[in-house]
């Protein structure tokens, strides 16, 4: 994954800098970081959402009148929790982590030149495998005979129909977004004959501060 991730950074950067170079007058390149809260909509066993981060870098180009084109890489890590049982038989939640890379392709309206717009769009996400909160791999997930470590080797791929808008002013501006996944986050599980017909779609909430160059 993380060879993935560099290479596609790598060409998002030098995608960038070469319309940078070209279009100066009507290109940015922004550098953003935030936060985001990862949920995992599924009915085989009981999820709350958890705070994660976000990190990457992004492009923003004229495309035609009031639309704009916005090219980004985003790096996270997703934090969400299931409820298990521990080996004394206490409840207990079992945090998750997912490292991913999002790759992101977006039209932007601008309702106010510089400091207002809404965008939607496709991207496609990479995943690691989920990894269980240290000394809990073992506790049993409440309502099956499953271990917390029986789910982490999920899907590596997901697509998200993304929305979201943009406000500020010229070099700072924040994003809110939400991006929900069409594809089996769970479909990699079916591959394993752990007894359990498995589904499950992410749906992530961001709040990224742009700072554009």
């Amino acid at each position: 994954m993380k060879k993935i991730a560099f290479s596609i950074a790598f060409l998002l950067i030098a995608t960038a800098g070469l319309a940078q170079y070209k279009y100066r007058d009507s290109n940015r390149i922004g550098i953003f970081g935030g936060l985001n809260q990862f949920t995992l909509n599924t009915n085989n066993f009981e999820t709350k959402p958890e705070m994660g981060w976000n990190a990457g870098l992004s492009m923003r180009g004229n495309f035609y009148n009031d639309w704009d084109m916005v090219y980004a890489m985003q790096f996270s890590e997703n934090n969400f929790s299931v409820a298990t049982n521990s080996l004394l038989l206490f409840n207990e939640d079992v945090n998750y982590k997912l490292a991913s890379a999002q790759v992101s392709l977006q039209l932007s309206y601008k309702i106010v030149e510089n400091h207002l717009s809404i965008e939607f769009g496709p991207l496609v996400q990479i995943n690691g495998k989920l990894k269980v909160e240290s000394g809990k791999e073992n506790n049993i997930i409440t309502g099956t005979t499953l271990l917390a470590k029986d789910i982490v080797d999920i899907s590596k791929f997901n697509f998200y129909p993304t929305v979201g808008i943009t406000a500020g002013v010229k070099h700072v501006r924040l994003n809110v977004s939400y991006q929900y996944g069409v594809n089996n986050m769970l479909g990699n599980l079916n591959n394993k004959n752990l007894g359990v017909n498995f589904k499950g779609n992410p749906g992530i909430a961001n709040a990224n501060l742009i700072l554009y160059l």
